[in-house]
């Protein structure tokens, strides 16, 4: 009879998010800091999928939450882009580190208001993520989620005194006269050029703010995309309300 390896049957049970099984086979000798063949850690897989229980149980039974899969992508910054909010507190009530950077300079907080992800940016800043560490082009935070449009990270940020407000403000004021899914589609032909379909979806976020999401499609189906909050003249008020300090 074949004995099934432990780290083999961890990682079938991380993708199945079955915490039973995450159990039994840590107990039969699977290492929480088990690595599949492509060199993703078990820890970052769970965290990535959103499985809370499982992230938890990984990191109880001795899981690095700073540890970066393949060497380059951090569990929190792949919970954090995904809107995964029990997981970054999970992670960060381990000790993950907060402003902790991925291989091409991002952090967790960066892909949180890139994604207009506001509860996470919340916990990201209660946890001590410095409100002003720039995104990877250089821009402060708060202006990256003015043109986001997503007014409860541009809130979030103010709450933690967050700098660059007039810019900010510039643009979110420069957001209220675009045309958002014209700006998406433009973009998607930069791209991928012109000549396309494009099927565009509206829906609201966690904060009730609508979204615009324009996809290219290819034999009929999604094939790229790009999406856009739209609570530019919230977020206005907001930044009006609020002492202009950088």
């Amino acid at each position: 009879m074949t004995v099934e390896d432990p780290a083999a049957g961890l990682f079938t049970a991380v993708h199945e998010a079955d915490e039973d099984a995450v159990v039994r086979q840590l107990s039969a000798g699977a290492s929480a800091e088990s690595v599949d063949e492509d060199g993703q850690t078990a820890l970052y897989l769970a965290a990535v999928n959103g499985e809370s229980g499982v992230v938890r149980l990984l990191l109880a039974a001795g899981a690095d939450p700073d540890r970066l899969s393949e060497g380059t992508d951090s569990p929190l910054c792949g919970a954090a882009c995904w809107g995964h909010t029990e997981v970054v507190r999970a992670l960060l009530a381990a000790g993950a580190a907060p402003d902790l950077a991925e291989e091409f300079g991002l952090t967790a907080l960066a892909w949180a208001v890139q994604r207009g992800r506001a509860s996470v940016v919340a916990e990201l800043l209660a946890a001590g993520a410095d409100p002003d560490h720039p995104m990877a082009n250089g821009e402060p935070p708060l202006v990256a989620a003015a043109r986001r449009g997503s007014p409860g990270c541009v809130r979030a940020l103010l709450a933690h005194g967050a700098q660059a407000r007039s810019e900010a403000l510039a643009e979110a004021r420069r957001r209220l006269s675009l045309d958002v899914e014209a700006e998406l589609r433009a973009g998607l032909e930069q791209t991928y050029g012109p000549g396309h379909d494009y099927a565009t979806h509206r829906f609201t976020t966690e904060d009730g703010v609508e979204t615009v999401e324009v996809n290219l499609l290819k034999d009929g189906r999604p094939s790229a995309g790009n999406d856009q909050q739209t609570g530019h003249a919230e977020i206005v008020t907001l930044l009006e309300s609020a002492p202009v300090t950088g």
